[in-house]
């Protein structure tokens, strides 16, 4: 009786361990298969607030040397308030070779802010210069591992993942930042080398995953 008892024991902390595992390596507790830095990137399809739909083989074949996908939504206070960065990010970026694809992954029905008319009516308010898409299935956001908004995934010209986390050191304050992290990280792309940092914290609200 102590061996059954001892056994079940065994295997429901083992099973603990394998849930705990499994919802801290996919936010959204579906598949644990995330992209690792330097993976390559899957092509995906996703609508956008123009009324077409987009790929990443759109954009490179478009000219782009690499792609700085960030989760982002309408509704996020930290969002909100990096909202002029990435634009500035984008316009800063885009003539060399690395444009902005953001991405809302957040569930209309848990954040009716975040639906595609009302995208739309942002990227217009708000004259975005750059590609902002719905991620309505939200599998390219478990497949990121994307947790956060906002929150960067720099990839090369080999649709690798080069740089994951923050748009630079300080989500709160843009007269306040030290470091551009996503601008550095491209700098050294740019040159062959290895972005250093490679991985930092993302700060900003909980992507709203369907349960």
């Amino acid at each position: 009786m102590k061996q059954v008892l001892s056994l079940a024991i065994v295997m429901l902390t083992g099973l603990g361990i394998f849930i705990q595992s499994r919802s801290a390596a996919d936010p959204g507790g579906h598949s644990p298969s995330v992209y690792q830095l330097g993976e390559q990137v899957a092509d995906f399809d996703l609508p956008g607030v123009d009324g077409s739909t987009h790929s990443l083989a759109d954009l490179y074949g478009s000219g782009a040397k690499g792609i700085i996908v960030i989760f982002t939504c309408n509704t996020c206070p930290v969002s909100q308030r990096n909202e002029e960065r990435i634009i500035e990010l984008h316009e800063k970026m885009v003539n060399q070779g690395y444009p902005v694809l953001a991405i809302n992954a957040n569930d209309p029905g848990k954040s009716p802010g975040d639906n595609m008319e009302a995208m739309i009516q942002r990227a217009e308010n708000k004259d975005y210069p750059f590609l902002y898409v719905q991620d309505k299935s939200q599998e390219t956001a478990r497949a990121f591992g994307a947790a956060h908004t906002p929150q960067v995934f720099l990839l090369d010209g080999d649709r690798r993942l080069r740089y994951t986390g923050a748009i630079d050191d300080n989500p709160y304050n843009a007269g306040a930042v030290n470091q551009r992290y996503v601008e550095e990280a491209v700098e050294r792309l740019k040159v062959g080398g290895t972005p250093d940092p490679a991985k930092t914290k993302s700060v900003g609200c909980s992507i709203k995953y369907r349960s």
